[in-house]
């Protein structure tokens, strides 16, 4: 068990909303910030009903002030900017020998612009951005890769506990976020592979249960397969993560390669194929709609 502390927690979405609340359940004491006030009410009437104890901020600085550790979650680099560089952001109000961690997935040099600007005021950063989707977040199950400190992710890592299936540290400040583009170039192409696959076991008329239970238990297997098969067999994709914030994280990813003088054409691929369903108003479905860029199999 953690240690009881003050905690800060800027970003209350799909995934920052969860986690905070794991931090409330394990006791710590959590005041929250969410730049939209209507969702900041959402979770402040959720977290009543449990009787947690969550306060609410009107500005980063503000959560920031009295925290021990602060907690962010956000969209991008300039919703990560926003909340902590601006005029009423945490690098405002965070106290000397506080630590400041950030789960939002960011370009590498974000992570290291903010880890930089953090150390001038004695403030150490981990840059932690999280795998695991919206139910990993819900059940406590996330994959977080770290970058930054090893002393101070010792200090934060207990706390994460409550949320974390698994916590890793990468290496220096950027290093997460890295790990974080690797994981998304791996997702790309595991549900490239699926679509095609889910597609030619629907043209040759398969029983799609028997297939899925004759590939999924050899050398196929995947967390996408096991959860997004029969989904996307049944072209349900109203769930999970958004192809929107797919191709953010793959934008980041072809940055970075290029940056490092790599080629992924692979990865450049299916960025493309997700920005064709975007044009076709699909930015909001779940990952899986890859499989929409591909068309039906033709039955006699």
């Amino acid at each position: 068990m953690s240690k009881i502390q003050k905690l800060a927690f800027i970003g209350l979405g799909v995934m920052g909303g969860p986690m905070a609340g794991h931090l409330a359940r394990a006791g710590h004491t959590v005041t929250a910030y969410n730049r939209s006030k209507e969702r900041a009410d959402k979770w402040r009437a959720a977290w009543s009903k449990e009787g947690l104890p969550v306060n609410f901020a009107d500005t980063p600085a503000t959560a920031a002030k009295d925290a021990d550790i602060v907690f962010i979650c956000v969209g991008n680099d300039d919703d990560l900017a926003s909340v902590t560089f601006g005029e009423t952001g945490v690098l405002t109000g965070i106290k000397s020998g506080a630590l400041l961690v950030d789960h939002t997935t960011v370009s590498a040099k974000m992570a290291r612009q903010l880890s930089a600007a953090a150390a001038e005021l004695a403030i150490d950063c981990i840059d932690a951005p999280v795998s695991g989707g919206q139910a990993g977040a819900e059940n406590g199950q996330l994959a977080i890769m770290c970058g930054g400190n090893e002393e101070a992710l010792a200090r934060a890592a207990p706390i994460m506990d409550c949320y974390a299936k698994s916590i890793v540290h990468v290496g220096e400040a950027g290093a997460g976020q890295t790990a974080k583009m690797a994981n998304q170039m791996c997702i790309a192409g595991v549900l490239a592979g699926l679509s095609e696959a889910v597609r030619l076991a629907e043209a040759a008329g398969l029983d799609m249960d028997k297939a899925y239970q004759a590939i999924s238990g050899g050398a196929a297997q995947s967390w996408q397969m096991d959860n997004r098969w029969a989904s996307m067999a049944a072209d349900s994709f109203d769930f999970g993560f958004a192809i929107d914030w797919m191709r953010k994280d793959l934008g980041y990813a072809l940055d970075e390669g290029k940056r490092l003088g790599l080629s992924s054409p692979m990865t450049a691929l299916v960025d493309q194929f997700y920005a064709d369903i975007q044009a076709d108003g699909g930015g909001r479905l779940d990952t899986s709609a890859l499989i929409t860029r591909l068309p039906q199999p033709k039955r006699d």
